[in-house]
């Protein structure tokens, strides 16, 4: 394949995950709008509530994430029957790992009041909480079927499935928080209700089309449910797990930098807020070119094209700095504008400008770990990534964002110098590991072909 090929498939792998993505961004938008019109109590409920879930929930995906590489590389071998055997595998501990985390955030439940929060808003928190914790069963089984989809190339149908959810989601969100229509008025506990019943449907839509393709029929037909094998779960286990320990390093880090914004006042933390929620749609955006670099990469590796395995890498890099350069542009001129959208508050507009400057080079070098990271998933290579990851969120990003923002009297874009710092090093220990990595599979390959 010529670059040019490569860039066209890679593209036409991302864009459908692109936009399902930021279809979440944005009903997750929708959902605080919906919830804000009840009040305060309300909103902080919910925000407290999703604050304790996220963690568990980002880690459960990460594991989740760890079906795509092995399917992919079996469909790059033309072994369906691996495949197929993955899928079984996913099912099974995707399903078991989400009651797990279920049953843990249950018992978590009994320890929401001492995290210091006022007794009205906990009691309109717990219904909510208890529901949105039971979706991440389906959460967690609609991307068991979603990851084996990706990996065989097919990344339409969940697109499809996932904005038509949000939109129901949205729609129930109008029914059961105000009682439209003859049904109950439940508040916040409706849009949990929501939100479940969207999960659900997902999951059974995506479930049925992956056992209904015909193209699908040679991976999905003849399993056999009772035989299982240690080493598939080992291998699911081996990316999984460190993909969700990566989830939550940055998740944690981002979290921990609010908290910092807060203490420095309630202008810092709304702007940090603002910046970070228009962050998220280009990250959500680039979270769809690392799904093609993570398929495009295992697909070749199990081919044993190395020479086109890196090719297919380095174009999805180009691909990603294209993507978040035009994402820095936006921020960057639109920087007065963008943040009037959340708040009317001048010091809070001038300074969400401010970090938005920041975010033009967060942009490159956020994009690029997201890249780099699906890509060395690609290589089933996690755990120095893992380790990386780690370093350069919680030692650096979090360190010098405490002593820039605090020691140095930057305040918060002091901050998010940090973060961005964090995320300099991440990308570029990444790349280096990626190259290193890809290099050696390159010599091996061409001694192998001199062998022969």
């Amino acid at each position: 394949m010529t670059y040019k090929e490569h860039f066209r498939k890679n593209i036409e792998l991302a864009w459908p995950v692109m936009l399902g993505q930021i279809g979440h961004v944005m009903v997750g938008l929708a959902d605080s709008i919906m919830v804000g019109a009840l009040g305060t109590v309300a909103l902080a409920a919910g925000a407290f509530a999703n604050s304790v879930f996220v963690v568990p929930m980002v880690f459960g995906i990460g594991l989740a994430f760890g079906l795509t590489t092995p399917v992919a590389n079996a469909d790059g071998e033309k072994k369906p029957e691996k495949a197929r055997s993955y899928l079984k595998h996913g099912i099974y501990l995707n399903t078991g790992i989400a009651l797990l985390i279920f049953f843990l955030l249950l018992g978590l439940e009994h320890f929401l009041h001492y995290m210091g929060q006022e007794q009205e808003v906990l009691d309109t928190a717990r219904p909510y909480y208890r529901i949105i914790c039971l979706s991440l069963v389906p959460l967690l089984t609609f991307l068991t079927f979603k990851q084996f989809a990706e990996g065989l190339s097919d990344t339409r149908m969940a697109m499809l499935i996932s904005l038509g959810a949000n939109l129901l989601n949205i729609g129930l969100n109008y029914l059961l928080i105000y009682g439209h229509f003859g049904f109950p008025a439940m508040g916040l506990a409706g849009a949990g209700l929501a939100t479940l019943i969207a999960r659900i449907i997902m999951a059974l839509t995506m479930a049925i089309y992956v056992f209904r393709k015909p193209a699908f029929k040679v991976y999905t037909q003849g399993i056999q449910w009772a035989q299982t094998q240690w080493s598939h779960f080992k291998k699911l286990l081996d990316i999984g797990v460190p993909s969700g320990l990566q989830f939550i390093f940055e998740v944690s880090a981002f979290a921990i930098a609010a908290v910092m914004a807060g203490w420095i006042g309630a202008e810092s933390l709304a702007a940090h807020q603002i910046a970070i929620s228009l962050a998220s749609v280009s990250y959500m955006a680039a979270s769809g070119i690392g799904a093609a670099a993570n398929v495009r990469v295992s697909n070749q590796l199990g081919a044993g094209n190395i020479p086109a395995l890196r090719m297919a890498a380095h174009t999805n890099f180009a691909l990603m700095l294209i993507l978040m350069s035009i994402a820095g542009l936006v921020f960057f001129f639109g920087r007065h504008l963008l943040p009037t959208f959340y708040s009317n508050d001048p010091v809070v507009i001038d300074l969400a400008a401010q970090l938005l400057i920041v975010a033009v080079a967060f942009q490159l070098f956020d994009g690029m770990q997201v890249a780099v990271l699906a890509a060395l998933r690609g290589l089933s290579e996690t755990r120095i990534p893992t380790l990386i990851v780690m370093f350069s969120y919680w030692v650096i990003a979090l360190g010098s964002s405490y002593y820039m923002g605090f020691e140095l009297e930057w305040g918060p874009l002091g901050i998010w110098y940090g973060l961005a710092l964090g995320l300099i090093v991440a990308s570029s220990l990444l790349t280096w590991r990626f190259e290193i990595k890809s290099k050696q599979l390159l010599a091996l390959h061409h001694a192998e072909k001199h062998q022969l």
